[in-house]
């Protein structure tokens, strides 16, 4: 391979990156994820080999073939249960739009929280049939995976996701997703700023990248915030850079939740102070992905 046959872009939007025309001049793009996989996750009650071992409240737990795990099963079944109904009244108290990243698995076992979903018009996204990792999958079986999460998801929801984000994906992962066709956008990237298109497919795939670390998994993965304090700050931090950057060149903002880890009290308290706190300005487009994705092929279309 030689440095011109690189798979990968290094380069992106380089030292000029495009101005995206939020609506109404915004400076910012802020979009609240909340992760929907309680019930899909690893489980030999689903046919896998031993219970879940990540994101889970207790870092040191060891999956045991064959077995299952009481204390992960409640942790995950605290999120479906309590936790997300903590994060639905912060945001549609405060009328703030919401992409779920939905496991068709996870979205098929709680009617009644895509029930409030629809009713918030929240956008419920893809997030794969099942919430297991998708590293070790051949592309035949992560095809089927792709078409059977379409499948429940459309039953589940009422209409078939247009967004998609795996999180665990493979190198295969948006190839597949353009081979469907049906999928405005895939967010299994963390490349940018900036929404962009891969042009490698045709018709070009659309990419709003995601983000890791403003994200509440840091709180039950390895180093990263120990309490809401820290979590609060570091939100506060990326958005007030990016604010003032957005003068001059708007970006966008994501923020990744679950309801098993920032929808427990002590840690929901700092999400409702930070959204607070972006409410406070007024150059924010607060949106879904789905609205990126069409304001982006609107205004940044394909060359």
């Amino acid at each position: 391979m030689t440095l011109s046959d690189y798979p990968r872009d290094m380069i992106g939007y380089g030292r000029t990156p495009p101005d995206p025309r939020w609506p109404k001049g915004a400076r910012i793009a802020v979009q609240f994820v909340i992760n929907y996989e309680e019930g899909a996750e690893n489980n030999i009650l689903h046919g896998d080999e031993a219970a879940e071992g990540y994101m889970a409240e207790a870092s040191a737990i060891v999956p045991l073939p064959g077995r299952r795990n009481a204390s992960v099963e409640t942790m995950y079944e605290y999120g479906s249960r309590a936790g997300f109904w903590r994060l639905y009244r912060i945001f549609t108290e405060r009328n703030v739009p919401v992409t779920v990243y939905g496991v068709a698995m996870a979205l098929a076992r709680n009617p009644e929280a895509v029930a409030a979903m629809n009713e918030a018009d929240w956008e419920i996204a893809s997030h794969g049939y099942r919430w297991i990792d998708h590293q070790t999958m051949g592309v035949d079986e992560e095809r089927w995976h792709l078409k059977k999460a379409i499948e429940v998801h459309t039953q589940a929801t009422g209409s078939r996701p247009l967004g998609l984000f795996i999180g665990r994906g493979t190198i295969a992962t948006q190839q597949l997703v353009a081979e469907e066709g049906g999928f405005r956008y895939s967010s299994d990237s963390y490349a940018d700023d900036l929404p962009y298109w891969e042009e490698k497919f045709s018709p070009p795939l659309l990419i709003i990248p995601y983000a890791l670390d403003s994200n509440d998994m840091r709180f039950v993965t390895g180093t990263g915030f120990t309490c809401g304090d820290e979590f609060y700050s570091y939100l506060r931090d990326s958005f007030d850079l990016l604010y003032a950057e957005g003068e001059t060149a708007p970006k966008m903002l994501n923020i990744g939740l679950h309801g098993r880890i920032v929808g427990r009290p002590g840690r929901a308290a700092s999400l409702a102070r930070f959204i607070d706190y972006v409410l406070e300005h007024d150059k924010v487009w607060l949106c879904r992905r789905i609205d990126i994705a069409e304001h982006w092929n609107t205004h940044q279309p394909p060359a």
